[in-house]
């Protein structure tokens, strides 16, 4: 099993999608500082996690998530509520 992923940072808000095949030891290495994509994040949040069967169909959909139609999406997920 392929598990995609989507955080986002609680300061700048930026986004990193990436996709593993152990999610646990991929976040301890974001948050450990020892990825680029967590040096540049900081403080993340997960917004997303999607399981895959297999790397390809993990693969398709990260790419599809770092399109402009993706983007588009996850702002759709993560949109500030109205109080």
């Amino acid at each position: 099993m392929i598990t995609l992923y989507v955080i986002q940072s609680k300061v700048t808000r930026k986004r990193y999608v990436g996709i593993t095949n152990n999610l646990h030891r991929r976040l301890l290495e974001h948050r450990s500082g020892h990825t680029k994509g967590g040096q540049i994040l900081g403080d993340f949040d997960v917004l997303l996690t999607e399981v895959y069967p297999d790397h390809i169909q993990a693969r398709q959909r990260e790419i599809f998530l770092k399109s402009g139609k993706g983007r588009e999406w996850l702002k759709t997920i993560n949109a500030p509520q109205a109080h």
